[in-house]
């Protein structure tokens, strides 16, 4: 087993894979920017090594200082959590040149998954099905239109390295496609370093169910079901549940056979994800790959039993999964809310500030991964997520109104948080009924 770990994050996952490190006798070793020196991933950690200042580019996206911190504490490996270097093959590739063991993908496999023209072309060629588009990258606003021509409007032109929304446009005709190619190609760039585009079909209504995975070093690749992911705001997911309403078991099994297949064809290791645009005829089309653990990661452990962090580590330390695919079972019905400083009325603006009072909700089937607390100051430097609250329960309808309990019970005086709008949501007809899609917001919001 791995001995000592640091944690190359900061914020509520930064604390869920402290208390994962606490639970196994593993040693963990926080790093802080100026800003976060009070935070408490910094006093929960057993060691804490600062790394710069308060913007990410000088502390947490700072590889150098980042592996100069892991060796200078003595930690036998990193892991990354979600966003900041989670996904840059470069850091893995740092981790693993200092002797240091990257808890996640290799290198090689974040390179290829990250590049999203192309992957697209190497699951083209396995079978996968793939929404129709460009094969790799598209040169110019004239390929665009071209291409657009062919496969029908609406299309979608994305960042082929990056994700989360940024470098992402949808053109209903020509003259939109040119507008678009120069917008998204200049918001990649500065976004992620690389303006490459590259175009697809845009699929109208449809729903984003994602697959955890996963594989170990000796072979095994598993799947833990999937996850309902649609509820989004300019590409940014708000609510998931586990399971999703509109999957059954058939569909269940096809996707997960082939979230196995793309990720075996990777020589993928450590956990993943597998995401997919599902239309209304339950047609799916494979999308991308997240090389990492999500932030929705808690509804999956909910449903399954299974600690997602704790697993990461074992397969990183070389040990095989504790689990077959027979041994899988979904038990029960989980939705995770998240809860961001930010103004749900005033279009989700960020609110960052002093917490004056914090109360946090409680009781069975009730988890709130946060790491806020009476009197932290939530700073402007980070995303705006505090927390994730999390419910399990039977079944849907009993999960929707102990989320609607657990949303009541949560107060925080001083700062503007999402939970309203997710209480909204809970009483929505539509929601309820399970009627949702990638749309669903702007529709709710009319």
């Amino acid at each position: 087993m791995l001995k000592k770990i640091l944690v190359a994050n900061r914020g509520e996952i930064a604390l869920r894979v402290i208390r994962a490190c606490r639970e196994m006798g593993v040693t963990s070793v926080a790093v802080y920017s100026d800003a976060d020196k009070e935070a408490l991933h910094v006093r929960r950690a057993d060691q804490a090594v600062h790394i710069g200042p308060a913007l990410s580019r000088k502390s947490y996206l700072n590889i150098e200082a980042i592996v100069a911190a892991a060796k200078k504490s003595g930690a036998d490996a990193v892991h990354p959590g979600y966003g900041f270097l989670s996904e840059n093959p470069d850091f893995a590739l740092a981790c693993e040149d200092n002797g240091l063991v990257f808890i996640g993908p290799t290198a090689d496999s974040i390179a290829l998954a990250g590049n999203k023209s192309a992957a697209r072309e190497h699951f083209q060629k396995l079978g996968i099905p793939i929404i129709p588009g460009s094969d790799g990258v598209v040169a110019a606003a004239d390929d665009a239109i071209a291409i657009a021509e062919t496969i029908g409007y609406p299309v979608i032109i994305k960042a082929s390295g990056g994700g989360g929304g940024r470098g992402m446009r949808i053109a209903h005709d020509a003259v939109q496609v040119s507008e678009a190619f120069a917008t998204a190609a200049g918001e990649a760039r500065a976004a992620f370093g690389n303006p490459d585009l590259y175009i697809e079909k845009y699929i109208e209504n449809p729903r984003h169910i994602e697959l955890q995975i996963l594989a170990d070093t000796h072979g095994n690749c598993i799947h833990l079901g999937e996850r309902e992911c649609s509820i989004q705001k300019r590409y940014q997911k708000l609510i998931e549940e586990a399971p999703s309403p509109f999957i059954d078991d058939d569909l269940r099994t096809e996707m997960g056979a082939a979230a196995i297949r793309v990720a075996r064809s990777l020589e993928y290791t450590n956990a993943g994800t597998m995401e997919f645009l599902v239309d209304k005829n339950r047609q799916y089309y494979f999308m991308e790959v997240n090389a990492r653990v999500q932030v929705e990661h808690p509804v999956t452990e909910m449903i399954t039993g299974i600690d997602i962090v704790q697993e990461q580590i074992r397969i990183a330390a070389g040990q095989p999964l504790s689990r077959r695919q027979e041994d899988i079972s979904i038990n029960g019905w989980s939705i995770e809310c998240r809860i961001n400083a930010a103004d749900p009325d005033n279009d989700f603006m960020p609110s960052p500030g002093i917490i004056e009072t914090l109360v946090l909700p409680a009781g069975p089937g009730v988890r709130m991964d946060t790491h806020i607390h009476s009197g932290y100051l939530v700073p402007p430097f980070y995303d705006s997520l505090i927390g994730k609250l999390v419910v399990w329960a039977e079944n849907r309808e009993a999960a929707i109104r102990r989320m609607d309990r657990a949303l009541a019970e949560l107060e925080v005086e001083g700062i503007q948080v999402t939970a309203p709008f997710h209480r909204r949501v809970m009483a929505d007809p539509d929601y309820i009924k399970g009627d949702i899609d990638t749309h669903f917001l702007e529709r709710f919001g009319d």
